[in-house]
């Protein structure tokens, strides 16, 4: 028996006749993504200026943030679920130690590669490193910071997918309704949207960080200079 030909048409159709559903799905997969990420900036920074303060805690908190990148989003959450038991808390506790890393690693790498003139010369007009940090390091280390929290968010948006393996919601839910029922229009609804949302985190987070790249700025605000002209004679 030949299975039925599905045509964009008929997907078009079963977002008309679901999306209610489907926005909520797409609501709940944004606010996980939005609060594991928050999180994870709002500890990662000041992990990152820790890192850039003192070699020994960069060496720990690099290397324990690097193992929990390396560990499978699925057994981390598992893991956590343990703890946490089932619900959106355990996917958003994941996402946060999951997001750690490219947020805590690229802080660090942004500030420690300020030149080293700068700070000198915050210094020689009384800064102190409290003031440094805010006006000098922090502002030409942002673009470093944005492509961490790009890198982060394209890998959340895709780790949210498996949250109803732990209770979660989002537009995974609709994933593995279509693999259990072998729906493929549920599972196109699910994984579109997801797609769509990673692309789109991912370009209007590069735009703000090349936004946000200082040097580039400055060198676009200066015009040439006017090509001198020689007489001849």
């Amino acid at each position: 028996m030949e299975s039925e030909q599905l045509t964009f048409a008929d997907f078009l159709s079963y977002i008309s006749r679901n999306k209610d559903m489907l926005w909520e799905y797409f609501l709940q997969h944004l606010t996980m993504v939005g609060i594991g990420l928050g999180l994870a900036v709002i500890i990662g920074v000041p992990l990152g200026i820790l890192c850039s303060k003192n070699k020994w805690a960069a060496k720990i908190i690099l290397f324990i943030t690097n193992i929990l990148q390396v560990v499978p989003s699925l057994a981390m959450l598992v893991v956590l679920m343990l703890w946490l038991g089932l619900g959106t808390k355990t996917v958003m506790v994941g996402l946060f130690l999951y997001s750690l890393n490219p947020i805590a690693r690229n802080t660090y790498v942004g500030l420690k590669q300020v030149d080293p003139s700068y700070l000198e010369s915050g210094k020689g007009i009384g800064m102190s490193p409290f003031q440094l940090l805010v006006k000098v390091r922090f502002p030409l280390s942002l673009t470093y910071i944005m492509s961490g929290l790009r890198i982060a968010a394209v890998i959340a948006i895709g780790v949210v997918t498996i949250a109803p393996l732990v209770g979660g919601g989002g537009l995974g839910r609709e994933i593995y309704a279509g693999l259990n029922s072998n729906n493929s229009l549920r599972i196109f609804a699910g994984a579109i949207p997801a797609a769509v949302l990673a692309i789109f985190a991912d370009v209007v987070l590069g735009i703000l960080q090349r936004k946000m790249d200082l040097a580039k700025r400055k060198s676009s605000s200066v015009a040439p200079a006017p090509a001198k002209t020689q007489n001849v004679g």
